[in-house]
């Protein structure tokens, strides 16, 4: 499996991601966000609000980065460009009711706008399902022997995308 098939499945498995963004004196500011979709091999969508400091940020610097972990088994961060879009039909399409919270008005609510991020980069580390059990051997014996685990017993990953 190449590292773009890799990052796009673990990616699915996500529900969440924190969103880093760069603003004004380059200041990096990070808050979570629930994954909208995930289309194939294309771009990571977000529901937000349109009068946020996220979109100001993006607005400024598209620079991007989402990371998504998933307890100790699974870590994943992809660096890439963002943009806002204003497109009520994908709202509608995107709609998921626990939005209410933040938009009470519905998927109508004209304070919603989307954020597309184009990933570029990924790194990922996946110590789930079979691979959990290897590296709990690793571990295992590393603290046996007093000697650093072998990182090779958990897949993982870095590349273009």
């Amino acid at each position: 499996m190449s590292t773009r098939e890799k990052v796009y499945e673990m990616l699915r498995g996500f529900d969440t991601t924190m969103l880093v963004t760069v603003g004004g004196e380059h200041q990096m500011h990070a808050r979570p966000m629930a994954i909208a979709e995930v289309e194939d091999d294309g771009a990571i969508w977000l529901m937000t609000s349109a009068s946020s400091r996220k979109i100001d940020e993006i607005t400024e610097d598209a620079r991007a980065l989402l990371v998504c972990e998933n307890g100790r088994t699974q870590q994943l961060s992809i660096s890439g460009r963002a943009r806002v879009v204003v497109d009520p039909g994908r709202v509608r399409r995107l709609w998921n009711e626990a939005y209410r919270v933040w938009f009470p008005q519905g998927p109508d609510d004209s304070d919603i706008a989307l954020l597309a991020v184009d990933p570029l980069m990924a790194e990922f580390w996946d110590a789930s399902g079979t691979n959990r059990v290897a590296y709990f051997w690793e571990t295992v014996k590393a603290y046996m022997t007093a000697e650093r685990p072998k990182t090779d017993a958990i897949p993982h990953g870095a590349g273009k995308l």
